[in-house]
């Protein structure tokens, strides 16, 4: 059923680790004065830790380069690209990026880092924090293909963080449909924010409604909720969590790390044990 999350990760259930990039040119949250190199220092320490706190995986995204935008400025991704590439000599696991909230400038940062997923906002229109947020689907399907991307992998956030669908329609109808007419490689079910609980209903309905595509748990993720989650959901995305004292704004603690993972490692016990 999940044949592609097993290509990619050593372990059942993976667990993706946030990797939240400093504020960047452009942002009104960039430190012009500490400049690109303290972006690659925090950047470098926190990669350290994830990886050292055993996740599986690592996504880097441009998450304090708020207020978003739906379609991103070139020298963001561009940034992106020069800080990444920085950091690859100590990546050891594997990894995919988000460019917020830009489905294309997201691919197009894979293709130039060589990242195996992304993860976007691909399908829907949507009443927003950002105003109205509309998405082309097609448009960027035919993208991905005409630079030679269809080897990166597509996780769709079913559930957009600061968005409602503007069409009145449920939740496990929005699942069927984007299902058979746009064929995610996986589905994000999120809170409201960063950090914020997913509702686990939400999680059950898009879990019933997606049929052999994995779905994974996108905000939220604590140590203690970790084995409830994960036993409705094919794998987690985590970034807050993992923070020095579970706070958005802070840099990552290997020790958070280890505390949640070591939950997921008991949780696989019990379900390789079963399976």
């Amino acid at each position: 059923m999940t044949s592609w999350l097993n290509e990619i990760f050593d372990a059942p259930k993976p667990v993706i680790a946030m990797l939240h990039l400093s504020a960047l040119p452009g942002d009104p949250g960039y430190d012009s004065t500490a400049g690109l190199s303290a972006v690659v220092s925090r950047a470098r320490r926190e990669l350290a830790a994830l990886q050292e706190g055993g996740v599986d995986g690592v996504m880097f995204s441009n998450e304090f380069s708020l207020p978003y935008l739906t379609k991103t400025e070139p020298i963001t991704a561009i940034t992106m690209a020069r800080v990444i590439g920085e950091l690859l000599d100590d990546v050891t696991i594997p990894y995919g990026v988000n460019v917020l909230w830009d489905a294309r400038a997201s691919i197009d940062l894979a293709v130039a880092t060589g990242a195996r997923w992304v993860r976007e906002i691909f399908t829907g229109v949507y009443a927003s924090d950002f105003g109205m947020w509309d998405t082309n689907v097609g448009e960027i399907a035919r993208h991905r293909h005409r630079i030679g991307a269809d080897n990166v992998r597509l996780l769709y956030n079913i559930v957009p963080e600061s968005a409602q669908y503007v069409a009145e329609r449920d939740l496990a109808s929005i699942t069927r449909t984007t299902v058979f007419a746009t064929a995610p490689d996986a589905l994000c079910v999120s809170g409201p924010t960063a950090g914020a609980p997913t509702d686990i209903e939400a999680l059950r309905i898009v879990k019933a409604n997606a049929g052999h595509t994995p779905v994974f748990v996108n905000t939220g993720v604590r140590a203690e909720t970790v084995e409830q989650v994960l036993g409705v959901a094919d794998g987690a995305v985590v970034g807050t969590y993992f923070k020095s004292e579970g706070i958005f704004e802070n840099e990552a603690d290997s020790s958070r790390v280890e505390e949640l993972m070591s939950a997921v490692r008991s949780l696989r016990s019990g379900f390789l044990a079963s399976a």
